[in-house]
């Protein structure tokens, strides 16, 4: 006769107890059905649970972003009309529009995932809620890009037929940086989970600082109500996701092992040399584009300025970028983590030659 199961052996104690008062404590045989549950093999998102702290940084940050949302659809688009650009400006500004496309486009599935792999490693609720308002924002961007593009010229900035030579350049080059942005996002995907918390978001640190420089910057010089307005709700969500990132690093940053900050070192240059494509101008490490990609890039770029983009200078954007880098050399250097040179931009620093790109996961 085989042994009865935890549940009948429960059932005749409680037959044998009938009326008396249970005593303090669990059973043995209360014990062994707690016992019995399957263990959940990880990583899962179950078991859910909420631990962190409810009233720290995160999560007072987390309360300022469901205040401040915004809505992409209330900006003047009215008086975004085609008319009052020439033909080559409308395609100067959705050109680049289409580059920030590649980035910011990128912004919500990246975030989403770090959302989904935050729930699966059981990080505190704070940190989650963090991912998902980020996510969220980063839709809003995306649709900025979306709408600008559609309304000057089509909404699949890769399809659509030229009728002369600088467009059908314009279009050559739009698909090569979705090209190379494709080559990041299958790095991505396969980077996130190799990495400990405290270096992911040292790498989303470097995209938040770049944006938060590029978006104020512009928005100052942007000439139209359309641009300016929606590159300065852009660059307040980007300061947000900036002291997300510190906030986060500001805890985990004293914990980190050597492995980690070397680790990091090399994520800080990669992330500079993927964010220079929008901040700057494209290294070639990386960046697989053919010749003519950066003369083509920056006439359009000028085009687009012309047009009151607020597109900044080749000067203004190497100062812009480098004094961004110092902001961030200056964060993770108090934690003993070496910085990486930027010779580009003329910051000293260690030397970074073996960066493994396919693992690269900075993000803008």
């Amino acid at each position: 006769m085989s042994e009865p199961s935890a549940w009948e052996r429960f059932e005749q104690e409680q037959r044998a107890s009938g009326d008396r008062a249970a005593g303090d404590g669990l059973s043995e045989v209360v014990s062994d059905l707690l016992a019995d549950v399957p263990t959940i093999e990880q990583p899962n998102i179950y078991p859910m649970e909420w631990h962190g702290d409810p009233h720290g940084k995160l999560a007072q940050l987390y309360e300022r972003a469901k205040r401040e949302v915004w809505n992409p659809a209330e900006l003047p688009w009215d008086q975004l009309d085609p008319a009052d650009f020439t033909r080559e400006q409308r395609l100067a500004v959705m050109y680049w529009y289409a580059v920030l496309a590649n980035f910011d486009g990128s912004g919500p599935p990246v975030f989403a995932k770090a959302m989904i792999h935050s729930y699966e490693q059981h990080e505190p609720d704070e940190v989650r809620k963090a991912f998902f308002s980020i996510t969220r924002d980063e839709v809003n961007h995306e649709e900025v890009c979306q709408r600008t593009v559609g309304r000057l010229w089509s909404v699949t900035p890769t399809e659509w037929e030229p009728k002369g030579e600088l467009e059908a350049l314009a279009l050559r080059n739009i698909r090569w940086l979705y090209y190379n942005g494709g080559r990041y996002w299958k790095g991505y995907s396969e980077a996130l989970k190799k990495y400990p918390m405290p270096v992911l978001f040292s790498s989303f640190m470097m995209g938040e600082v770049a944006a938060t420089t590029l978006f104020h910057t512009m928005s100052k010089q942007a000439r139209h109500p359309v641009f300016a307005q929606g590159l300065r709700n852009v660059g307040k969500d980007e300061a947000r996701h900036m002291a997300i990132c510190l906030a986060t690093l500001e805890q985990s940053f004293p914990s980190l092992t050597p492995e980690d900050k070397a680790l990091i070192t090399k994520q800080l240059r990669a992330g500079f040399v993927f964010l220079s494509m929008i901040l700057y101008e494209p290294p070639d490490e990386f960046w697989k584009l053919p010749p003519e990609f950066l003369s083509v890039h920056r006439e359009l770029e000028e085009i687009a300025r012309r047009a009151g983009l607020g597109v900044a200078t080749l000067d203004v954007k190497r100062e812009v970028w480098r004094q961004a880098m110092f902001k961030v050399k200056a964060v993770v250097e108090r934690y003993g983590i070496e910085f990486p040179a930027m010779p580009e931009v003329g910051i000293t620093g260690r030397e970074v030659v073996d960066i493994a790109f396919e693992d690269i996961i900075p993000v803008f």
